[in-house]
């Protein structure tokens, strides 16, 4: 495992902090055991799709960025539920809980974004892909809800990048096993499977997604379900719900990580 020289750097500023004494009456600092921080020394990226105010920003998310190999706009307004509620917010409010959990395991987060906004737009999907790149992060999980008109549509699917040289040849295995253990945790957290896309076994394999072309990290897009179902909304729109997502997303990263 490579170490991490933030996670380094934090250790040695907090044991900085500890008063020093006598070698002969010092007190031993007692340090978490890894079975308590499981995730210490880890460290993930967490990217929740879009951003509230993009819609207020039609110059700076139509520019065309790179995605490897290609040029795409630099991000979308996202979908919403029939009700309005926005996949911006959806995508937020699950980051932040699976935040929350991944930082009580031991691991450091890093956000591609920090807030949700409605006078904020962006990052655009290049740096999103890019994200945890120099730091060397041990995976990359973006949050998303599809928003299919298709009737019926409902449930949940995983995309992992295909094997395309020169850009997914290096994490297409790692990324293809981190979505199977994102599938896995998701069903056993009693998450429906989508049927209406993806062959019906909540895995896509696609290659024009920036977010997973430009990652050199293992990583994996989700869509956690169809915002347009009323089913899936409900519980979407829900901070049950949306706790639910966050547990199960951490079950995948803890199982992967475990490897």
């Amino acid at each position: 495992m490579i170490r991490r020289t933030a996670a380094a750097a934090v250790t040695a500023l907090l044991m900085s902090l500890v008063p020093a004494g006598p070698a002969s009456s010092a007190t031993p600092v007692e340090r978490p055991s890894r079975q308590a921080l499981p995730l210490a020394g880890r460290l993930v990226v967490v990217d929740p799709g879009h951003q509230l105010g993009n819609s207020r920003f039609p110059g700076r998310i139509n520019r065309l960025v790179p995605a490897g190999g290609t040029r795409k706009p630099c991000n979308t307004t996202g979908t919403a539920t029939r009700g309005g509620y926005p996949e911006a917010t959806f995508n937020w409010r699950v980051a932040l809980r699976l935040r929350t959990r991944l930082e009580a395991l031991g691991a450091t987060v890093v956000m591609t974004r920090d807030s949700n906004r409605r006078d904020r737009w962006g990052p655009c999907v290049d740096a999103r892909g890019r994200a945890g790149n120099r730091a060397r992060a041990d995976l990359k999980i973006s949050i998303h809800g599809d928003g299919s008109y298709a009737r019926g549509a409902r449930g949940f699917h995983v995309i992992a990048p295909t094997d395309r040289r020169p850009w997914t040849h290096d994490i297409y295995r790692p990324s293809r096993r981190l979505a199977v253990d994102t599938r896995a945790a998701l069903r056993r957290s009693g998450f429906r499977v989508a049927g209406y896309i993806a062959g019906g076994d909540g895995l896509d394999f696609r290659a024009d997604l920036a977010t997973l072309n430009l990652s050199d990290v293992p990583t994996v897009m989700v869509e956690l379900g169809n915002m347009r179902d009323r089913r899936d909304a409900r519980r979407m729109t829900s901070s049950r719900g949306q706790a639910r997502y966050a547990r199960a997303l951490t079950a995948a990263v803890r199982a992967h990580l475990a490897r």
